[in-house]
C-alpha cells in the first residue's frame, strides 16, 4: 500500500482565495504533487490547537509528516520580543505544528521540514530563531526584497548525513529559498548537516530517528530537479517501511 503521509494545512482567511466568503485550509499543489510522484498519498490536515496526547492520537493513521512553509513562529515560543519585520504569526498553527512534530519525534514518525518548517522543528525542541536577515551585508539573497518569487543559491551538505543520502549522495545542491528569518540555537538533538555559500545554516537533521529539517524550498523545483525530488522520495520510503 502507498503510504499516507500527513501534509500540514494552511490556514487562509475569509475572501483569501477568490469567490470563497469563508476561511479555508491549502496547500500548494507542489507538495502534492511531488509526495505522490514519490508514491505516497498525502493528506491535508487542518491546523487545530493540540495537546501533545492529542497530536499523538493524529499521527496513530499516518506514516509520515511533512511540515511546510509558510509565516513565522511566533517568538513569544522561544523567548524574545516580535521584531517589526515578523509577520503571518498564527496561533493556531504554532499550537497544531509544535506538538505535532514532537509528538512525531516520540513515536519515530519519519518526518520531513520545509522551510517554515525548520524552523517549527527548532522550536519545538527548544531552539531559538534569526527573525530578520533579510539585506545583512554578510549573507547571500536568501530572498527577493520585493517579496515576489524566490532566489537560487548552492548549499553543501555534511557527507555521509541523511540529508545527503536523501538527496542522492551529493555533496552540492542548488536550491530555491524565499526565508527571511534562520535557525539561531539549535534545539535538542538536531545536527547541522547543510551551509549556504554564506554559511547559513540551512539543513539539519535529528541525532537519532528519521527527521530532516531543509531551510530551503525543495518542493519548488523538485518537477525538474531530480535531487530535490529524491527528498520526497526518501520521506516515502522511509515511511513505508516505518
Amino acid at each position: 500500500m502507498r503510504p499516507l503521509i500527513a501534509l500540514t494545512g494552511v490556514p487562509i482567511v475569509a475572501g483569501g482565495v477568490l469567490g470563497w466568503t469563508q476561511p479555508s485550509v491549502a496547500s500548494t499543489s507542489a507538495y502534492i504533487e511531488a509526495l505522490q510522484r514519490a508514491g505516497a498519498d498525502p493528506v491535508v490536515v487542518p491546523p487545530v490547537p493540540l495537546d501533545e496526547a492529542e497530536a499523538g492520537e493524529r499521527l496513530g493513521r499516518f506514516d509520515g509528516l511533512l511540515l511546510v512553509g509558510g509565516g513565522d513562529v511566533d517568538p513569544v515560543l522561544y523567548g524574545q520580543e516580535q521584531h517589526p519585520e515578523t509577520g503571518h504569526v498564527n496561533a493556531i498553527r504554532d499550537g497544531f505544528e509544535i506538538p505535532l512534530v514532537r509528538a512525531a519525534i516520540d513515536r519515530g514518525v519519519p518526518t520531513l521540514c520545509i522551510c517554515r518548517g525548520i524552523q517549527v522543528l527548532n522550536v519545538a525542541l527548544g531552539g531559538t530563531l534569526h527573525q530578520h536577515i533579510s539585506n545583512r551585508e554578510d549573507l547571500v539573497a536568501h530572498r527577493n526584497t520585493d517579496g515576489t518569487d524566490g532566489v537560487l543559491h548552492e548549499v553543501r551538505l555534511a557527507p555521509g548525513s541523511r540529508a545527503m543520502k536523501a538527496m542522492g549522495d551529493v555533496e552540492r545542491v542548488q536550491t530555491f529559498s524565499h526565508h527571511h528569518q534562520a535557525l539561531d540555537k539549535l534545539g535538542t538533538g538536531l545536527v547541522p548537516v547543510g551551509w549556504a555559500e554564506d554559511d547559513l545554516l540551512e539543513a539539519v537533521e535529528l541525532d537519532e530517528g528519521w527527521v530532516l529539517g531543509l531551510q530551503w524550498h525543495a518542493e519548488a523545483t523538485a518537477a525538474s530537479d531530480p535531487t530535490q525530488q529524491a527528498v520526497f522520495d526518501a520521506l516515502t520510503r522511509e515511511a513505508a517501511d516505518s
